[in-house]
C-alpha cells in the first residue's frame, strides 16, 4: 500500500482543526520518495504562547513547518491558520528559515533585507518611503542591529545575520511567527537577544513556534513543547509534557538514560 493511500485512509473527517488555534494541523503527511518525512501529524498551537518543536535530526521538524507554510507540498492533511485556510491568512504569518538555507553572497544591504518584510505595504513598484525606512530601522534597533543598516549582509557574522532576518520578520508585524533553528550556530549574545525579542512578542499576544535543538534551554525558553520523530510523540505544556518518558520515546537510544532523566528533572524543577 502506498504512503499516500495509507495517509489518506479514514483520515481527517473526524480530525478537524481547532478554529481558535493560530496554527492547526490535521493528518499532515509529507514524503520525499517512498519514505515519509512527516507522517499523519496533528498539531494544535496554543495562542499567545511560545512552542518548541523538538526531535532528533531527520525527525521532520523543518519539514513540518515548511509543509504548514505551503513551501513543500504534503501528500495529505489540512492546515488552518486562525481558523481559515493558509492562503487567506499569509499576511498574519512571519517565517524565519534556517540560516544555512540562505545565499549570503547576494549583494544587498542590511536595511534592504529588512525592507523585504514590508513587501505587502510597498506594493509591486517597491517604492520605499520615509515611513518604511523608519519602520525597518525600528526593527533593526529591536534586535540590536541598527548601526549595521548600511552594511552588506554578507559581511556580517552568523549571529548578526540571524538577527537581521528576525528584524525582517518583525517588520511584517505578524500574529504568528515560525522560526526554524534560530539559535543554531549563533553566539551567546545573539541567543540572548533573540530569545528576548521572542518573549517580547509573546508579551504582546503574538504566537511563536520555534524548531529547537537545545534540550537544556526548553524549560527556560518555552511554554509548550511538540515532540516529533516523523510522527507526533507528544504535545502540551513543558511542565507536563517534557518528561523522561516522552524524551525517551522521541529520541530512543540517541540520548543516554542519565541525560534524559537530567533534562526531564530540570524541566520539572
Amino acid at each position: 500500500m502506498s504512503i499516500a493511500l495509507i495517509a489518506s485512509e479514514g483520515t481527517i473527517a473526524n480530525r478537524q482543526p481547532q478554529v481558535d488555534s493560530p496554527l492547526a494541523i490535521r493528518g499532515l503527511t509529507v514524503s520525499y520518495g517512498q519514505k515519509p518525512a512527516v507522517f499523519s501529524v496533528d498539531m494544535t498551537v496554543q495562542p499567545g504562547a511560545m512552542t518548541a518543536v523538538i526531535g532528533p535530526n531527520g525527525a521532520g521538524k523543518s519539514t513540518l513547518l515548511k509543509a504548514a507554510l505551503g513551501i513543500v507540498k504534503p501528500l495529505s492533511g489540512q492546515v488552518q491558520v486562525f481558523g481559515a485556510p493558509l492562503d487567506r491568512q499569509r499576511a498574519r504569518i512571519a517565517y524565519v528559515p534556517q540560516r544555512a538555507s540562505i545565499d549570503w553572497d547576494f549583494p544587498t544591504r542590511v536595511i534592504d533585507v529588512v525592507l523585504m518584510g514590508l513587501y505587502r505595504q510597498l506594493g509591486l513598484l517597491g517604492r520605499v518611503r520615509a515611513v518604511h525606512r523608519a519602520r525597518a530601522l525600528e526593527c533593526l534597533d529591536r534586535v540590536g542591529m541598527r548601526d549595521f543598516a548600511e552594511r552588506q549582509i554578507g559581511q556580517l557574522s552568523g549571529g548578526q545575520q540571524q538577527r537581521v532576518f528576525l528584524a525582517r520578520a518583525l517588520a511584517q508585524d505578524a500574529d504568528l511567527y515560525l522560526l526554524d533553528e534560530p539559535f543554531a550556530g549563533v553566539d551567546a549574545a545573539t541567543e540572548k537577544a533573540i530569545i528576548g525579542v521572542l518573549k517580547s512578542l509573546r508579551a504582546e499576544g503574538r504566537t511563536v513556534v520555534v524548531v529547537h535543538h537545545d534540550l537544556a534551554t526548553v524549560r527556560d525558553y518555552f511554554d509548550n513543547v511538540f515532540l516529533i520523530n516523523t510522527s507526533k510523540v507528544a504535545e502540551g505544556p513543558v511542565a507536563t509534557t517534557f518528561t523522561a518518558e516522552t524524551l525517551q520515546a522521541t529520541y530512543g537510544g540517541r540520548l543516554a538514560t542519565a541525560q534524559v532523566d537530567q533534562l526531564a528533572a530540570a524541566a520539572l524543577a
